[in-house]
């Protein structure tokens, strides 16, 4: 992902949440965040993608993400669906889907944001640049392959 950057959000500080899904949505970027909600032994962990980007990947990703072999597959197995009961944060009201794990984040009626499982957010934006590689012309390939490499090598230092 392009900037990596991470957050941590306590719930219920409602300020801090909103603080966070603004800057997600003022970077344009996708945001890893971790979430630690009142009342629960872990932290959940998720990445915050700006609609723009998601639909972008979804529209290169060729299939759905395979869900039956995400993350810790005990969990949908011992967890039932949570009502998607919509939480207001400031001007951000998040509606979590039963189905898929994700969690829409909308401002003014508008989605501006989801978000994903870390391990769904990694295989779309991998799917779609996979994908969208495959049309470009040799060069260019080549090229993006060139600046892909020097990204990973920013990236470990």
């Amino acid at each position: 992902m392009g900037i990596q950057m991470d957050v941590v959000a306590d719930y219920p500080v409602n300020d801090e949440v909103e603080r966070v899904l603004g800057l997600a949505e003022s970077v344009g970027e996708p945001v890893t965040v971790t979430f630690v909600w009142e009342g629960r032994n872990e932290a959940e962990r998720a990445v915050l993608v700006p609609a723009a980007t998601l639909a972008l990947w979804e529209h290169w990703a060729p299939t759905a993400y395979p869900t039956s072999d995400a993350g810790d597959g005990n969990r949908a197995d011992t967890e039932k669906p949570e009502l998607a009961h919509p939480a207001k944060f400031g001007a951000f009201t998040l509606f979590r889907r039963r189905v898929g794990g994700r969690t829409a984040v909308a401002r003014e009626g508008v989605v501006v944001a989801e978000l994903l499982d870390p391990d769904e957010a990694r295989w779309l934006q991998e799917q779609a640049r996979n994908v969208r590689q495959g049309f470009m012309d040799p060069k260019q390939k080549a090229a993006f392959e060139e600046f892909l490499a020097r990204q990973a090598s920013l990236d470990e230092q």
